[in-house]
């Protein structure tokens, strides 16, 4: 969904990604109902020709349904301090 997002923003385009390189990382998962968890991860994208997009997602899960709300998507400007 995060990539979907970024196509509707005119940010990047599905057939530009390198999916090979994508990485998405879990940063916290707590339990905020009965079956109810809330996901927040770090995902990179890496368009064919190098640049690097980077987003933050949160979005609601459940174990009958990976996706049980909609996804808000952070798109990250800068890092910094880190490698």
């Amino acid at each position: 969904m995060a990539l979907v997002h970024l196509k509707n923003a005119g940010i990047t385009d599905p057939t530009k990604i390198d999916e090979s390189k994508t990485k998405a990382v879990r940063l916290a998962s707590e339990k905020v109902g009965k079956d109810l968890y809330r996901q927040i991860y770090d995902i990179t994208f890496i368009e064919k020709n190098g640049p690097r997009i980077e987003v933050i997602t949160s979005s609601e899960a459940s174990a009958q349904e990976c996706s049980m709300s909609g996804v808000d998507v952070f798109v990250v400007s800068r890092r910094l301090g880190g490698p």
